[in-house]
């Protein structure tokens, strides 16, 4: 899936839209990434001198994917909670941040996710999110 199709999908734009591509989709699962580059206007200011991802932009962008898994017609996501957010190591320029999104529960329109967040092979973030999706 490419960032044109992704925007017929998510309501998110850019600057705020995090997830360029969905290299795979299951039924239950989704794997999505975005390139980092050090042109990003978020490294102007965190942190010039030693530019890190934010973090919270990388729940963000598992949220998003998280959307891609999920949604169908005119919904839209709803980010309703994180529980156990942890961040194992620094997201730096220039690189792939790769989401992997799995459905863990679903009770109507409240869904439970475990979401990753990778560079390389290496963990970067894990968390649990819960969204909504509203028609």
């Amino acid at each position: 899936m490419t960032k044109e199709e992704i925007m017929k999908i998510l309501p998110h734009r850019d600057p705020i839209l995090l997830v360029d591509r969905v290299i795979e989709k299951g039924e239950d699962y989704i794997i999505a990434e975005k390139e980092i580059k050090i042109d990003n206007p978020i490294f102007k200011s965190h942190f010039p001198d030693y530019p890190i991802y934010p973090g919270v932009y990388i729940i963000e962008g598992l949220a998003q994917a998280a959307g891609l898994l999920l949604l169908k017609g005119n919904e839209i996501p709803l980010f309703l909670g994180i529980d156990s957010a942890r961040f194992k190591a620094e997201v730096r320029p220039d690189c792939i941040l790769r989401y992997e999104v799995k459905l863990k529960e679903r009770k109507g329109v409240i869904v439970f996710v475990d979401a990753k967040a990778y560079v390389g092979k290496k963990l970067v973030t894990k968390s649990q999110l819960m969204l909504g999706i509203k028609e």
